[in-house]
């Protein structure tokens, strides 16, 4: 990927890295004033009022700046119209993921037309939510539940990864809300005293980690996870 601040020399050598080419500057410089006006063009177009869903994740790269790596996070947004149509709302190219970045993001959404979104499923950084609603208060926020059970499973310990694993299933694949809290019930009773971190955070979390239950079976595999985005970022990094 390439950043607008790579000079034609960082973009030859990656190239040449890459494919085994050496392209003349020239060349790079004509076909860079062709493209970045579109890039803009892209960035800055009108978008529909209203999207049923939106996915928000970024990914993270290094970067080759001034001679050294630096780290990059790339703010991807995927929504979903309401034709039906997936489409990449923006890209956006920061230092590193934080709330208040995101906050900047949807705020270029807002003023590029976007005026409600439905649902957004998100990761779980913490104040995402929150940014969320300060642009869009109307919007359900969806947590990424794959997100919150790796997140959940870096503080078992690994003899007890299996075990927790099959008690902690009845919660996220229940098929009500109620269900899901009675298992979480019981997960706590079970493992709040090995793990109440653990415990704490999907309870904490829990009024946007279980939106997806008032939701029939066909959308909730649609929100309950960013996997419709992160399959964007696999396309990016091939």
């Amino acid at each position: 990927m390439f950043s607008m601040g790579m000079s034609y020399r960082d973009i030859n050598k990656h190239i040449e890295d890459m494919y085994g080419m050496n392209v003349a500057t020239g060349k790079i410089s004509a076909i860079t004033d062709k493209l970045i006006p579109e890039l803009k063009a892209w960035q800055q177009r009108s978008l529909d009022s209203h999207y049923p869903i939106v996915w928000l994740d970024a990914i993270h790269y290094k970067v080759k700046e001034d001679g050294s790596y630096t780290s990059k996070a790339v703010y991807t947004l995927l929504g979903l119209n309401v034709h039906g149509k997936k489409e990449i709302l923006g890209l956006h190219l920061s230092e590193n993921e934080g709330a208040n970045y995101w906050l900047s993001v949807l705020a270029d959404l807002n003023n590029r037309g976007v005026k409600d979104i439905l649902i957004a499923c998100v990761d779980g950084l913490t104040g995402f939510p929150e940014a969320i609603a300060a642009i869009f208060p109307e919007t359900e926020v969806q947590l990424c539940i794959v997100h919150q059970i790796r997140n959940s499973m870096k503080y078992v310990a690994s003899k007890n990864q299996k075990a927790f694993m099959a008690d902690l299933k009845p919660v996220y694949r229940a098929a009500t809300k109620e269900a899901a809290e009675l298992a979480l019930d019981e997960l706590e009773a079970k493992w709040g005293s090995s793990y109440p971190l653990v415990i704490n955070s999907w309870r904490n979390k829990w009024h946007n980690l279980s939106a997806y239950f008032k939701y029939p079976e066909h959308i909730r595999k649609v929100i309950y996870t960013t996997n419709a985005v992160e399959a964007v970022h696999a396309s990016l990094e091939n």
